[in-house]
């Protein structure tokens, strides 16, 4: 619509991203802040809160009566924000927009399962789950190369030019990355604001590189390869805004829990910008700390299975750190300062090349 009011009464200003983006930021931080209040009254008195699993550490089983499933609010703050300001005409918008729907929906129907049967946090199958990840990243990923005739080519850090042009195999590649960073993110989503801000400074990381290699001076300048993404920066912005409102009732202690609804879609939503940034090898630094989370549920049923012997006294990590007996705020406000530097890193070998 915004950008309409640029085309129709000639507003320049409006034509530019960074203000649209701007825009966008402030529309999904308010409709969030406006909304998340309302849902956590409603969530509370129909009893929509959040199942703890029994082998959690004993100081979660306080979190029971939170809210949870905080993530359709943001999220379809960010769509209303993102729809309200975008180009509509721009495809790798629209795909970003597909993806947000796509794996909320899923996040959604697990969330709502957990709710219902409130026990052990049984929600969808795990397989039937993956099954629905892989469909949804695969409509996107057939969506980015025979709709959006997307760019098949694999680039490396520090490189100046692809290594390679993967064809169909980048289907491939761009289900395992979609696939694995949602559930990494939803690995991560453990305790108040731990997925949170680490998923902000990625989002910031990436409106950065995107911006970048959708305007055609700055890409030639910094050697990036150059495509017309630049209004999936729009996006990313309104879900910085939404997740800041949302930060804002779950930093600790946790008045609402994004739950499978929010860290599934942003998952999937990180890999959708890596991989139209031609960032997929840069994820692993820029999402360093769903990175850790997800090696150290590896490692753990690994070792157990091969081994029968744990490496850390709980995984994910952050609750290996809470059996040590951290406190919640050390854990999350360490686990931050390690996301923060990593994306600088990240931001830094842009110029290497």
């Amino acid at each position: 619509m915004i950008y309409w009011l640029h085309d129709f009464f000639n507003i320049h200003i409006l034509g530019y991203i960074s203000i649209r983006a701007g825009i966008s930021f402030f529309l999904a931080l308010f409709f969030t802040l406006t909304a998340l209040p309302i849902f956590i009254r409603w969530a509370q008195r129909t009893s929509n809160v959040q199942p703890i699993n029994k082998w959690a550490p004993e100081r979660h089983k306080e979190k029971a009566s939170t809210p949870t499933m905080g993530g359709i609010v943001f999220i379809f703050s960010t769509i209303l924000a993102s729809l309200l300001t975008i180009k509509l005409s721009n495809l790798y918008a629209l795909g970003a927009i597909l993806t947000l729907i796509l794996f909320t929906l899923i996040g959604f129907q697990d969330d709502f399962a957990k709710i219902r049967k409130n026990e052990n946090l049984a929600g969808l199958k795990a397989k039937t789950k993956l099954i629905l990840q892989v469909i949804s990243a695969l409509l996107i990923s057939f969506f980015l190369c025979f709709v959006a005739d997307f760019n098949t080519d694999f680039y490396l850090p520090f490189l100046k030019h692809p290594l390679v042009d993967m064809g169909a195999f980048s289907l491939i590649l761009w289900v395992i990355v979609i696939v694995g960073t949602s559930n990494a993110v939803n690995l991560t989503d453990g305790l108040d604001g731990l997925a949170s801000v680490p998923s902000i400074v990625a989002l910031c990381t990436f409106s950065i590189i995107i911006y970048a290699i959708g305007h055609i001076k700055i890409s030639a300048y910094l050697l990036l390869p150059h495509f017309n993404i630049g209004e999936v920066v729009i996006i990313a912005s309104a879900l910085i805004g939404a997740l800041f409102a949302f930060l804002w009732y779950n930093c600790h202690p946790a008045e609402i829990f994004m739950g499978d609804s929010g860290s599934l879609a942003i998952g999937a939503f990180l890999a959708y910008l890596a991989i139209t940034s031609k960032s997929e090898v840069l994820l692993i630094l820029i999402g360093s700390i769903f990175v850790i989370e997800t090696l150290s549920v590896i490692l753990q049923v690994g070792s157990f299975k091969l081994r029968k012997k744990r490496i850390f006294l709980m995984a994910p990590i952050h609750h290996h750190f809470e059996m040590k007996n951290w406190s919640e705020n050390k854990i999350i406000v360490r686990f931050w300062i390690i996301a923060i530097l990593s994306n600088i890193v990240a931001l830094i070998s842009l110029k290497i090349r």
